[in-house]
């Protein structure tokens, strides 16, 4: 992983602690909720630049990229635990 990806996933873990956290005012989480859209267009940019720098193209599906994304697809529903 990169120095920016790392970067941005340590702040994306941050916000989401944030967000469980049982008394947090209504405003501080819509506010960690948009902190949070940002550094995912932050995170897919850094992605998009890692994916160039490699010489892959962005389009084209690397071998096991479809498994991977799949399985990060059923974290995010909640159809599958975190290993």
């Amino acid at each position: 992983m990169t120095e920016g990806i790392e970067s941005v996933s340590r702040r994306l873990e941050a916000a989401a602690a944030r967000l469980r956290e049982e008394r947090l005012d209504p405003r501080e989480a819509a506010a960690l909720v948009d902190e949070c859209a940002r550094l995912a267009g932050e995170a897919a940019a850094e992605l998009e630049l890692a994916v160039r720098a490699a010489g892959a193209e962005p389009g084209r599906a690397r071998p096991g990229q479809r498994e991977l994304l799949s399985g990060q697809a059923e974290l995010l529903s909640g159809q599958a635990e975190p290993l």
